[in-house]
Order: C-alpha cells, then structure tokens, then sequence
C-alpha cells in the first residue's frame, strides 16, 4: 500500500488466496485491503495512538438516517461522557478531497453534531471545530488529544 502522511503504524496485514486482508482493531475482524481501508486503519491507529482514544471509544463504519435514507459513516470517536467528538470521513489517497467531500461530511454532521470533524485522503488532513452558537467552523491544525478534555 501507498506511504501516508501518518507515523508508520504496525497494523497486521496477510495474504489469503492472493488478496491482501488488514486487521481492524475496533471491530476485531479482517477487512478486504483497499486504499480506502488503508486509510480507515491509519487513521484508527492515529486516534489510539497518537490521541489517545481508547478502543471502546471509537466506532467503524456505522449508519445514520437523512432524509429516510441510510448513510455510513467511517469513523465516529466519543468523548468521555460518549457524546460524539469526532465525525471522520476517509477517502482512497487518490481520491480528491473536493468541495463535495466536505459537502457530505457536512450533511452527516446535521445528524450527529459532532464537535470535530477530520477529513483525510491519508495524505492531507483537514480538521474543523464546529461552534454551534456561532453556527461556524474553524479549520485548527490538529485534533485534541482524548486525556486532554473534560
């Protein structure tokens, strides 16, 4: 897989009948590699490792309801009174993150209000702060660590 803008992480990876599989530690279970779980992967391991999320603070790949239609998710972390902190979006690290990228982290985020959101390619990362009295966001240069917040 692609070198991504993220420390290099030991997340096990085997062949099976010439397909590449990755393990994914929040649901404990091998995932078909594809660049988009590459990223997904990485960028578990950068908020257990490096933010210091705990495991049963981070959810894969779940579902919401807009507008009577069922979307997914890829990643949502929880603070520590699980109120939902973080709303991640995970593209393949060809893909472009465009204006409609954002669009539908935007949209997601009606539904979850969370109170940051990341968007990453695995190669660039974007990170926004909602304040929900002002009705704005504010890019910041990275996320908070999990210990840091009460």
């Amino acid at each position: 897989m692609n070198r991504l803008n993220f420390p290099l992480f030991k997340i096990p990876i085997k062949n099976r009948e010439n397909k590449k599989f990755i393990f994914d530690f929040i649901r404990k279970k091998w995932l078909l590699l594809t660049p988009e779980e590459w990223v997904r992967q990485n960028t578990i391991s950068y908020l257990i490792k490096l933010k210091n999320y705990p495991k049963s603070h981070i959810k894969v790949e779940g579902s919401i309801t807009i507008n009577n239609i069922k979307k997914r998710y890829d990643i949502i972390a929880y603070n520590k009174n699980y109120e939902i902190d973080i709303l991640i979006e995970c593209k393949s690290p060809t893909s472009k993150i465009s204006r409609k990228v954002f669009d539908q982290i935007a949209l997601y985020n009606l539904t979850v209000s969370s109170k940051y959101l990341m968007i990453t390619n695995g190669i660039k990362h974007y990170f926004c702060q909602m304040d929900y009295e002002k009705k704005i966001y504010l890019f910041i240069d990275e996320l908070p660590n999990y210990n840091s917040k009460v």
